[in-house]
């Protein structure tokens, strides 16, 4: 019971405690991914009561100002940390993104979606590995970028230096708050994160992650927050006096909305297609490895490849053995007239007019 006080009306909060019979490895992911939902909503939602947006502001403003001032040894210390407490956590890990990979498949959310969902496995690696990696990119803070003497004893610099609070919005990819949190880390800035709440029990343990590997170094582990809620995305829109970049990270809807309803700095973006260039110099065996990797390494990422130029004086050496290696893989090939006619694949069709401006 909380709240209510002498005579008051309170918060009735109770967990009802059941037995079951387990008989496969699935059943006990599911029990163990329902309770973990219903516990992390609780906590998330105690939470969010007790910081409003205004107060989450307020907190990564002070942290951004001293992470301002951190060393790059300190940063890397912290990207370190939070690699070793992500692989500490990696059954709670895998819990939460089962729980959100079951509640996908119940509100039907496409294939695609599900499958950006996933951070098990080789991509649970990868987010580590990435980590590690930006650990180990030259500090970009303080760098000299250009120096220009205006008058005898005046001179002009342009120097690399933290944003300050920024804010970033993602969809479905658990793994993109982890990435985006090192980058921020890295480069000395506060980040406020929102992410889709079709990932948010994994969204929300992996923040966490974050938060402690940043505290167990020393930095302030309000340099990353988790924002929840769209109404919070409302306010924080507001909140010009203490955020200073908003990057969303979705459909053109989204980055519209966003840039027509705050006075904050929008980076944003508009559809674009994804083109792989193939010169008459390529080595053949780079080229189709690239491609592939390029193509069919994962499809559903918005940065796959949708398009293939090949240079005129390269179809006849680079074209055939390219559209084998797609067609291996599993992807249909679209061809232009000049391109259809020196093809002999059955993963080939007529491209359209369409098909050169759809991503």
């Amino acid at each position: 019971r909380q709240g209510g006080g002498s005579g008051g009306e309170g918060t009735e909060v109770g967990l009802g405690i059941f037995f079951c019979s387990l008989h496969s490895a699935f059943e006990h992911i599911t029990l163990y991914s329902f309770i973990f939902s219903v516990i992390g909503w609780l906590a998330m939602e105690v939470e969010q009561e007790v910081l409003s947006v205004l107060e989450i502001c307020k907190r990564g403003r002070a942290a951004a100002q001293r992470m301002q001032t951190a060393s790059n040894e300190l940063k890397n210390a912290a990207l370190a940390e939070i690699g070793k407490v992500l692989e500490s956590r990696k059954g709670d890990i895998e819990a939460a993104n089962a729980a959100d990979k079951i509640y996908a498949a119940e509100k039907k959310l496409s294939n695609t979606l599900q499958k950006r969902l996933d951070v098990t496995g080789p991509k649970f690696d990868q987010m580590i590995l990435n980590t590690e990696g930006v650990a180990k990119i030259e500090d970009p803070v303080g760098k000299v970028k250009m120096a220009t003497e205006l008058s005898d004893g005046l001179e002009l610099y342009r120097m690399t230096c933290p944003i300050g609070v920024i804010c970033v919005i993602f969809e479905a990819r658990p793994e993109a708050g982890v990435q985006i949190s090192s980058l921020c880390i890295k480069s000395g800035n506060a980040l406020l994160l929102k992410g889709g709440k079709e990932a948010a029990n994994s969204n929300e343990v992996l923040v966490n992650c974050v938060r402690e590997g940043l505290e167990a170094v020393g930095l302030p582990k309000d340099a990353v927050q988790l924002v929840s809620t769209r109404e919070q995305i409302n306010e924080l829109l507001s909140m010009d006096q203490y955020v200073d970049l908003i990057i969303p990270r979705g459909g053109n809807a989204l980055v519209k909305y966003i840039t027509d309803n705050t006075r904050v700095p929008v980076l944003g973006h508009a559809d674009g297609i994804c083109a792989v260039y193939v010169d008459k110099d390529a080595d053949v065996e780079k080229a189709c490895n690239l491609v592939v990797d390029s193509k069919a390494q994962y499809v559903s990422v918005c940065n796959a490849a949708e398009t293939l130029l090949v240079q005129r004086s390269a179809l006849s050496t680079h074209l055939a053995a390219i559209v084998k290696s797609l067609s291996d893989a599993g992807v249909l090939i679209k061809a232009d007239p000049e391109s259809l006619a020196l093809i002999d694949s059955k993963n080939v069709a007529a491209a359209g007019a369409e098909d050169f401006d759809t991503e």
